[in-house]
């Protein structure tokens, strides 16, 4: 085997036990999973690790191949969750993110959305109005250029389904913070998008 191709397979190798230590003990960073798979595998050169994004694509394989239809309803029904929730949040011009809208999620991941106003409390009124409690945290988040920024995170369950609610300045609409998995800007998903998903699932 050449060089280049040995590369590779230690690359894949590396994803595909990396997708099976989250899914199996339920790892949700993956830096965290690849440095535990490479640990396993016995491969320290990190010249040949996967990205995030391999990762992500090996987790959602492994998903598809071995939980399947159980996997196929979880995701629909936080697809579900986050409609509903999107719409009595319409206010707040909502954004999915994350692995339910990327596909990887089960029940326990939840569901996450970038809301966007430039006053927190109006978030936590519309919580209260529905009578939702919430526990709020900060997050920090990355921006291009380097920049890190923190910002509110609300959670609260609906049923068995956790939510996060990250608030965003309306600014963060045109320069939204980076996907963690990509390194990307994470436009997310808007209400009618989620509803499209939903209808073609």
């Amino acid at each position: 085997m050449s060089g280049r191709n040995r590369s590779n397979a230690h690359r894949q190798r590396l994803a595909y036990e990396a997708a099976r230590i989250m899914v199996e003990q339920r790892v949700e960073e993956f830096d965290r999973a690849l440095r535990k798979a490479a640990k396993r595998v016995g491969i320290d050169n990190r010249r040949v690790w996967p990205s995030n994004e391999e990762i992500q694509e090996a987790l959602l394989q492994h998903r598809r191949l071995f939980q399947g239809e159980k996997q196929a309803q979880e995701l629909r029904i936080l697809r579900e969750h986050a409609l509903e929730a999107m719409r009595a949040f319409a206010d707040f011009s909502p954004r999915l993110v994350g692995p339910a809208l990327i596909g990887s999620a089960g029940i326990d991941q939840g569901v996450c959305l970038h809301l966007f106003t430039d006053n927190t409390k109006d978030v936590a009124l519309a919580l209260l109005d529905q009578g939702i409690p919430w526990r709020e945290c900060e997050g920090i988040f990355h921006y291009g250029g380097g920049i890190r920024r923190t910002h509110p995170v609300l959670t609260f369950l609906a049923g068995r389904t956790p939510f996060e609610l990250v608030v965003l300045p309306i600014g963060a609409q045109r320069n939204p913070p980076l996907d963690p998995v990509s390194e990307r800007p994470e436009r997310g998903a808007a209400t009618a998008e989620v509803a499209r998903l939903l209808r073609g699932a």
